[in-house]
């Protein structure tokens, strides 16, 4: 219980994938202008993240292993997150056509998305014998990245009610906002070890 709780808070804060590793930052920039996007974002993200995960474990130890073809797991990870991706895009168009409008390319983006190909790609190098940690590790890179870019995303609400020069209006502030945000994470480095 303790490796469980370890590689979640590990995951979430000290190697969190968007603050501390730069990955997704296109989606993380992209849709942080408003908390509820941002929300919805993490959300299909984390969501995404978990079955995916679940998924490709099973593919990776009972079918790709036991026929000896694991040269071909990173393009059977790829297929099996594009397969979810759609059937959580599918999901959204039909219950909340808002937030699909609102997350527009970047929902089908998750399928690229570096922080799912990167947690996959961890979780078979790290947790190949352990489903549960494997879980555990998808669910808190997804709960990390929506951390991340709802605190973006309320950060970007408040400077535009601020009076910000002319340079650095719009995107650079938000640049300089993720900055001293991956500034304040690395103060959880070297908190927890794996």
């Amino acid at each position: 219980m303790t490796m469980v709780f370890l590689v979640f808070m590990s995951t979430v804060f000290v190697n969190n994938f968007v603050l501390a590793q730069f990955l997704g930052l296109c989606p993380f920039f992209g849709v942080s202008r408003k908390v509820e996007t941002g929300l919805g974002m993490g959300a299909a993200v984390t969501f995404v993240l978990v079955l995916a995960a679940a998924a490709c474990f099973v593919a990776l130890n009972f079918i790709l292993v036991p026929l000896d073809i694991v040269f071909l797991a990173n393009i059977v990870f790829i297929l099996i997150i594009a397969a979810i991706v759609q059937v959580v895009e599918l999901y959204l168009k039909k219950s909340s056509p808002t937030l699909y409008r609102s997350l527009g390319i970047y929902l089908p983006l998750i399928t690229t998305n570096c922080i799912v190909i990167g947690a996959i790609i961890i979780n078979a190098e790290r947790f190949t014998d352990n489903f549960v940690l494997s879980i555990v590790h998808a669910a808190g890179a997804g709960l990390g990245f929506t951390l991340a870019i709802v605190l973006l995303a309320s950060i970007r609400e408040k400077i535009e009610y601020c009076n910000v020069p002319a340079p650095f209006k719009g995107f650079p502030i938000a640049l300089v906002s993720a900055g001293l945000m991956a500034i304040a994470f690395m103060g959880f480095s070297g908190l927890i070890s794996l």
